[in-house]
């Protein structure tokens, strides 16, 4: 139901091939002021071809338009206000919404392609902290909308299990750790010791050296560098698994940073085949000059690979398994300089599919206006903020619906979508504030608002008895009091393509907390389960509010029980 074409495409008709359809569809907009009808067309592009004054050729296009879509159209100055012909369009919408069950608003423009999506990727023996939550649901919600657009998403966990961090990991543990305390409680334990290694080397700079040496001992496979790195990694992936369970994402692929290891050569030696490599102070560099960037480093003075190598050989090997259309890296802004020395390496290695990939940046996880380190153990743990969210939705639940069945399912999706939902309402590029008062707020622009309002609606067509299978599809109502919900219905599509083509989930949650709210303004007013002949018609749009909210919901990663 794209009216915007379907305008456009009647335009074109009338101008006689002057400009395309697809030319009027970029000019057609949309009123801000309802008054002004739901679409408007400024003619000040056609004076030049017409040779005339651009109201005079509103004038003319008026009298010639003749379409059922449109009930009037008016002539403002310059401008042409369409006003949809609300029966038809809103009867058209809910018995689409209806039949299509829970696919509207599906595009097919992805063509099935894939697209890989290295996210979420915390660093093993390190806390699951805040700061990879919004990797993590960033992510899996933009994963989810270029699935409904079509494309075929493959989630990488492109985890933090290599460099020289194991190092001193390694070096901590020889020196101060305790096996049967790591044991009982690995990422904690190993936490305080990576901790206790930062604050010891400020006073033993050595120690920054034996822990570079352990590092270079677990590159050349030394067996018990890779024996204790192995273990780390192990205990890491099963309190991680616990995480994700509860937030409801998986991945196709683990394959971390040391996947990469037997990779990295090849990449040395095809930049020394291509003449790219050259030395820079001891270390191999590929010089980025052209491109106004720095140079890349490939290899430090001791032969150790670098961060580069490792994205280099990444690229490499996800273009040969996946062949994607769209290669994703959804990762911190402070990262954007890399990925602009990464693709500017790959096209001068030739590779034009480098035009395909795209660093998606987001903001930082503030505490107290300061960003979380987990090296001073500044760090709020995601799963202790996950569980706190779960128990404060279950007292919730217990003060205003003590009687609810699965209390405890629906404390966890409500729980756990006020965290994630707090998250993809703002704008990726914004820092966030961490704030647990602020996250698990139950009212206003927050996740638990929209989940309520979907249990209203959800209500009421219980109370209606109400069925999608039973409903008539012809309705008896002008749809006038409904018209400003049909509006933002219609909408639907056009958020979900906007939020792929921006790698943009805020888009979608924007989208849900308004339809929310002009739900909650319709229901204040309109007496909905009074019996009338206009009652099938209102329960028809109150389900196609449901199937929208709950899908909105569903692209960003959260849930929508049916009850509150």
């Amino acid at each position: 139901m794209n009216f915007k074409k379907e305008l456009a495409e009647i335009l074109a008709g009338l101008l006689d091939g002057e400009k395309t359809a697809a030319e009027l569809e970029l000019l057609i907009e949309k009123p801000k002021n309802a008054s002004h009808g739901d679409l408007a067309f400024p003619c000040f592009s056609l004076a030049k071809i017409k040779r005339k004054a651009p109201n005079l050729i509103a004038q003319e296009l008026a009298e010639k338009i003749q379409s059922p879509t449109f009930e009037k159209v008016e002539v403002v100055g310059a401008y042409l206000n369409f006003f949809l012909n609300k029966k038809l369009v809103a009867e058209q919408l809910v018995s689409q919404i209806i039949s299509q069950n829970g696919a509207f608003g599906t595009q097919e423009f992805g063509q099935d392609g894939n697209v890989t999506i290295d996210m979420s990727s915390p660093n093993i023996a390190k806390p699951f902290s805040m700061g990879h939550l919004r990797s993590t649901v960033i992510g899996n919600a933009i994963a989810l909308i270029v699935e409904k657009c079509g494309y075929k998403p493959i989630k990488i966990n492109h985890l933090g299990d290599w460099g020289t961090q194991f190092g001193k990991l390694i070096t901590a543990y020889k020196l101060w750790g305790d096996e049967d305390k790591v044991k009982a409680n690995p990422i904690k334990e190993l936490l305080t010791l990576y901790v206790r290694f930062h604050e010891e080397a400020e006073s033993n700079p050595s120690l920054e050296d034996d822990g570079r040496a352990w590092f270079k001992r677990l590159e050349d496979g030394d067996e018990e560098a890779q024996s204790l790195w192995q273990w780390f990694r192990d205990e890491s992936l099963k309190e991680f698994a616990r995480i994700y369970d509860l937030m409801n994402v998986e991945f196709d692929s683990f394959n971390g940073e040391a996947f990469y290891n037997d990779k990295m050569d090849r990449v040395v030696n095809l930049l020394e085949e291509k003449g790219l490599l050259v030395e820079s102070d001891s270390a191999m560099v590929v010089e980025l000059t052209e491109e106004e960037l720095p140079p890349c480093l490939i290899k430090k003075s001791d032969g150790a690979t670098l961060y580069a190598t490792r994205d280099l050989a990444a690229a490499l090997y996800r273009k040969e398994n996946y062949d994607f259309v769209k290669s994703l890296y959804v990762v911190g802004h402070e990262q954007s300089l890399h990925f602009k020395q990464l693709i500017a390496v790959l096209k001068k290695m030739g590779y034009d599919w480098a035009e395909k990939m795209v660093h998606i940046p987001f903001g930082m996880m503030l505490k107290d206006g300061k960003k979380m380190s987990t090296r001073k153990g500044k760090v709020v743990l995601l799963e202790e903020v996950l569980n706190e969210s779960i128990e404060m939705a279950r007292h919730n639940i217990e003060e205003k619906n003590p009687s609810l069945a699965n209390k405890d399912e629906v404390a966890k999706q409500v729980g756990v979508g006020a965290v994630i939902f707090h998250d993809l309402k703002n704008n990726r590029m914004n820092d966030i504030e961490f704030s647990l008062e602020e996250m698990l707020r139950f009212e206003g622009e927050t996740g638990p608002y929209v989940q309520y309002t979907f249990a209203r609606a959800c209500s009421i067509l219980r109370k209606g008895n109400w069925q999608a299978e039973a409903a008539q599809h012809t309705f008896n109502t002008s749809w006038e009091k409904e018209w400003k919900v049909v509006s933002f219905l219609m909408e639907f599509p056009n958020a979900i393509k906007r939020a792929c083509e921006n790698f943009d989930p805020s888009l979608i949650a924007k989208y849900v907390v308004d339809l929310a709210q002009v739900f909650n303004k319709y229901y204040a007013e309109v007496r909905i389960l009074e019996e009338s002949e206009e009652q099938p018609a209102r329960l028809a749009l109150v389900y196609s509010v449901t199937e929208v909210l709950k899908e909105g919901l569903r692209l960003l990663g959260i849930k929508a029980p049916e009850e509150m």
